[in-house]
């Protein structure tokens, strides 16, 4: 059963032996297992992520089969949930288990998954996408929780604010957090102090940088350069970033040869992919073709050598990189 990640409420009213929570907006999956999963549950809580899972399968689903009537209950959150946890889900809905609810937390799962089709079609388990915020649903999050702490800030300052916060509520609410911090001990609180402790011109890192980049974003490559204050010392790193991301495409690239599905050579890469960079990733696989991910990474040696001799490296690198 499908339901609306503002239709939660729903929740408490049915018992629902295993519930799945799909996509990118962690900050409001986490909003949700928090106030209303976990809610006034006085029961034990179990966490695992999804390797853990697999490995203690039978060990966690031979306790719950020992327990006595008197066990508390349980809830299971399992976290960096895939397809693989699919023999898992199988094997607990297939026994007499009534003291536990399992709930997953994955990322975005395609219309093809055999996890969401399973969640989707049962009435006994629900399922809830979790789409990445807009402009408006972010804005209004931030005015009612600014409204709620009396704290006020002018349109710009929160507007970039939600810029930053990069589509996940999460992000968002951890800068009003640092606001709300401030507001305690300062009653006017000026752009100046805003732009300073939310660090907003610092969010953007190297590896930032290097990422839109290979994802062909120039609009944020542009952003990313003019708003940082990136000296000639920043050069050398942020060519051994792009050198490094760059190996890794060209990795990536030759095993999609053999595996053909981008969403299967992510999954079987080593070292791992983290999760929240694999949409970025998916979009370096796709713009890029293996030849010139060899043509690049044979400019960018060639650049780290010339930049070593140059005393303004850092317009090279940035000549560099705002042009493909």
């Amino acid at each position: 059963m499908i339901i609306k990640s503002f239709e939660f409420e729903k929740i408490k009213s049915k018992n629902y032996k295993s519930i799945l929570l799909y996509g990118v907006n962690q900050g409001l999956k986490d909003k949700i297992i928090k106030s209303t999963i976990l809610k006034d549950f006085s029961g034990e809580v179990l966490k695992y992520d999804e390797t853990e899972a697999i490995e203690k399968s039978e060990i966690i689903l031979e306790s719950f089969l020992n327990g006595s009537l008197f066990d508390k209950q349980k809830i299971i959150l399992i976290s960096r949930c895939s397809n693989k946890i699919y023999s898992f889900i199988e094997k607990f809905l297939g026994k007499e288990i009534s003291q536990a609810t399992l709930v997953l937390n994955s990322e975005n799962l395609d219309k093809k998954s055999k996890l969401r089709a399973l969640y989707e079609k049962s009435k006994d388990l629900v399922c809830i996408p979790f789409y990445e915020d807009n402009q408006q649903s972010l804005g209004i999050f931030a005015n009612k929780y600014l409204q709620n702490k009396n704290i006020k800030l002018s349109r710009e300052i929160l507007n970039l604010i939600i810029e930053r916060s990069q589509g996940d509520r999460g992000n968002l609410k951890n800068e009003l957090q640092k606001i709300e911090n401030l507001s305690l001990s300062k009653k006017n609180i000026s752009n100046k102090d805003i732009i300073k402790i939310t660090n907003l011109a610092e969010n953007y890192t190297v590896f930032e940088l290097v990422d839109n980049y290979l994802a062909k974003n120039q609009k944020k490559v542009s952003n990313i350069i003019n708003e940082n204050n990136f000296e000639n010392d920043d050069s050398i790193i942020i060519l051994r970033a792009l050198l490094s991301r760059s190996k890794r495409l060209l990795k990536l690239k030759n095993m999609q040869n053999v595996n053909k599905s981008i969403d299967d050579t992510i999954a079987v890469c080593k070292p791992p992919i983290f999760w929240k960079e694999k949409d970025i990733v998916k979009q370096q696989m796709s713009n890029w073709s293996e030849d010139e991910v060899k043509k690049k990474i044979f400019e960018i040696s060639n650049l780290e050598i010339l930049i070593k001799k140059n005393s303004s490296s850092i317009n090279l690198v940035s000549d560099f990189i705002s042009n493909y």
